[in-house]
């Protein structure tokens, strides 16, 4: 799995103002759906919140990576945001969250979604990789350093 295959320059986001989890978790909803119209805005909002609360999606490290399968959803699709201050995401380190990779997948898709996760969370180790996209100034950048092969 690459990043290139489910994110977009244009699902890359660079100072996103969150103000909240829930503004968060709305905004990924409103970007994806604006992208990828056959996924209802408030049904993915929906989604989004119901697998919050199954456990927090915030990794720590300040990265979070909701995430959620869609009937909708037509193939595993990304959406980056950095935000312009961090907020508190429940992330399991009690810091707050900067970074989110948003992943909506197919419903049928389980062991894809795993694998991306997986993929995703491993990306997100790398500390040099993170001062990198702290250090982005714009969402193209912030684009490029995602999609560069690890």
């Amino acid at each position: 799995m690459t990043i290139k295959n489910i994110l977009t320059p244009e699902r890359t986001l660079h100072g996103v103002q969150g103000i909240s989890k829930k503004k968060i978790l709305e905004t990924i909803a409103e970007q994806i759906s604006e992208h990828v119209p056959a996924i209802n805005a408030k049904n993915l909002f929906n989604n989004l919140i119901n697998r919050e609360r199954l456990g927090t999606t915030g990794l720590g490290n300040g990265i979070a990576l909701p995430h959620c399968r869609s009937k909708a959803c037509p193939e595993p699709t990304g959406l980056f945001i950095r935000l312009s201050e961090p907020v508190d995401f429940d992330a399991v380190d009690r810091e707050p969250v900067d970074l989110i990779f948003a992943l909506i997948v197919p419903e049928e898709s389980t062991q894809e979604h795993l694998d991306i996760l997986k993929a995703l969370a491993q990306r997100f180790t790398d500390d040099y990789l993170l001062s990198q996209i702290r250090s982005a100034s714009s969402s193209e950048s912030l684009y490029q350093l995602l999609t560069n092969p690890a």
